[in-house]
């Protein structure tokens, strides 16, 4: 069975890593939350203390970060003597970083991966919290074909749904496209629901109704931003995540690069990346990206 270093256990890495271990795996986890890390233990997972430590005798890397800096200093080496994982790892270790960062950063790892005679793919995810602790994520990976099949081979405990993209980088490019949709169709449905609520519509029957109309979409589906209309959603916690606003607006951030850096035209995801700065300046970058819905309803509070 494969023996698999995991890196990076937050609120999506953790239950991944925890699925890998059900699903018969060896693990060794590090994360420079010691706590994280220990969490697993239990779960038969081996606690290294330090990168070196965690690839040792590995046959696979995944690694789950924050952003592009973190993912090119985890691999490549940072300026404060970090030695970078493609200079730990022995010969035909695999890499996959299923992170969420700026396509330029994932083909720079695949190049500087591919004169080591590695394999790396960029693999990020769709699907949640809650789609990482059920399995059921899906993976959208960019890289070589034979990449692809060997990540396919191991993705496959984690998630439900495994797509090649295309080249280095282009998992990126396509999860950028997919959050991008997903911001707008968020700020889209709460700016109708919360139209509804100020002329006298119940939100539940709105709902019902939109969800068999044309305005139908996965945020009224599986994700309604209104308290009260669906269970088990962040909007009936609190807004809990789930994902953050924080990092919706991040990936709202790295569309509107993208877009510079082809010069094409997104101002529907312009405005949601705008939406989210004002909303997280109120202090809601920490709550889940559907309590944008509280952004609509801020006059009612007055």
């Amino acid at each position: 069975m494969n023996t698999i270093a995991f890196i990076g256990l937050g609120n999506m890495g953790s239950p991944m890593a925890k699925n890998l271990l059900q699903a018969g795996c060896k693990v060794r986890v590090f994360d420079l939350n010691a706590d994280a890390a220990k969490q697993l233990e239990s779960d038969g997972a081996y606690v290294a203390a330090s990168p070196e430590e965690v690839v040792k005798g590995v046959d696979t890397v995944i690694t789950m970060l924050p952003a592009g800096e973190h993912v090119r200093a985890v691999y490549l080496g940072d300026h404060h003597g970090g030695v970078g994982l493609l200079n730990l790892v022995s010969e035909h270790t695999f890499l996959i970083d299923s992170s969420t960062i700026d396509p330029a950063s994932a083909r720079l790892v695949a190049a500087e991966a591919t004169k080591k005679g590695l394999d790396f793919v960029d693999a990020p995810v769709s699907g949640g919290v809650a789609g990482a602790k059920a399995a059921t994520l899906t993976f959208i990976v960019g890289g070589t074909d034979e990449g692809f099949e060997a990540a396919r081979n191991i993705l496959k405990y984690v998630g439900k749904n495994i797509f090649h993209a295309g080249k280095a980088g282009d998992g990126q490019m396509a999860k950028i496209c997919n959050n991008l949709m997903l911001g707008i169709l968020m700020s889209g449905t709460c700016e109708a629901l919360s139209l509804g609520i100020d002329n006298g519509l119940d939100p539940k029957v709105l709902s019902d109704i939109m969800l068999q109309s044309s305005g139908r979409n996965w945020t009224l589906e599986l994700y309604n931003p209104c308290p009260g209309v669906m269970e088990s959603v962040p909007a009936n916690n609190a807004y809990q995540p789930g994902f953050m606003s924080k990092l919706m607006l991040k990936d709202l951030g790295l569309g509107v690069d993208a877009a510079l850096h082809s010069q094409s035209a997104i101002p529907m995801g312009t405005l949601a990346r705008n939406l989210y700065a004002f909303h997280n300046a109120r202090g809601n970058e920490l709550l889940d990206f559907s309590s944008m819905f509280e952004f609509y309803r801020e006059k009612n509070k007055r």
